[in-house]
C-alpha cells in the first residue's frame, strides 16, 4: 500500500509544485498587464473547460506512458485554476492600496511584494487549494487511463475482482490524503500572511 502511495504521490507532488510556481508567476504577470490578460486568459479558460480524458491519448503519444505524461495530466488539471485565481486577485487589488504605496515613493517591486501579493493572498491560496484538489483528480485519472500504477491500480484491480471493501478503502484513503494536503496549504497561508484579512482583495 505504501508503495502504491509513493507511485501516486510522485507525479502529484511534481505536477502540483510546477503548477504552483508557474501558475502563480503567470497569474501575477497576466494580472498586472491588461494586454497579457486579454491574450492568455482565454487559453487557460479553455484548458480548464477541456475534457481531459480526450487529451490523454495525445499526451501518451507525445510523452509516452511514463512519469512525464502523468505530471502533464496533473499540470493541465491544476495550473489553469491557479493562474486564473491569481490573475483575478491581482487585477482586483484596490487601486487605493497601490496609490498609497506610490505616495510613499515605494518601488514597483515593493508595491508588488508588500501590497499586491498580501492583498491578493486569500484568493491566490484559494486557487492553490482548488489546484491541489484538481491535481489529485488528475493523478488518479492518469493512473486509470495511462498506466495502472499506484492507488489507481488498486482501485482498478479491486473493482475487477469485486473486492469492493478494498476499492472503497483506496478511494477514501486518497480523499483523506487530499484533505491533509489542503490543511497544510491553509497552515502555510496562515504562517506566511499572519493577520491578513480574508476576502480583502474584493473590498
Amino acid at each position: 500500500m505504501l508503495e502504491a502511495y509513493k507511485e501516486t504521490l510522485q507525479p502529484l507532488v511534481i505536477g502540483v509544485l510546477i503548477s504552483a510556481f508557474l501558475g502563480i508567476g503567470l497569474g501575477l504577470w497576466i494580472g498586472l498587464n491588461n494586454f497579457f490578460d486579454w491574450l492568455f486568459s482565454p487559453i487557460f479558460i479553455v484548458m480548464q473547460a477541456a475534457p481531459l480524458a480526450a487529451l490523454i491519448p495525445l499526451l501518451v503519444l507525445a510523452y509516452g506512458i511514463g512519469l512525464t505524461s502523468k505530471v502533464m495530466v496533473v499540470c493541465i488539471m491544476a495550473m489553469p485554476v491557479i493562474v486564473l485565481n491569481t490573475s483575478g486577485a491581482v487585477r482586483n487589488t484596490p487601486e487605493s492600496f497601490k496609490e498609497m504605496g506610490k505616495s510613499f515613493l515605494a518601488s514597483r517591486a515593493s508595491i508588488l511584494l508588500r501590497i499586491v501579493i498580501p492583498a491578493a493572498s486569500p484568493v491566490i491560496f484559494a486557487g492553490l487549494r482548488l489546484g491541489v484538489s484538481a491535481g489529485f483528480i488528475g493523478a488518479i485519472l492518469a493512473e486509470l487511463k495511462i498506466t495502472p500504477t499506484g492507488v489507481g491500480d488498486i482501485i482498478t484491480f479491486s473493482r475487477s475482482i469485486a473486492d469492493y471493501p478494498s476499492m472503497y478503502a483506496a478511494i477514501f484513503s486518497i480523499i483523506l490524503l487530499a484533505v491533509l494536503f489542503l490543511n497544510l496549504i491553509e497552515k502555510l497561508e496562515t504562517v506566511l500572511f499572519k493577520g491578513n484579512q480574508r476576502g480583502y482583495v474584493s473590498d
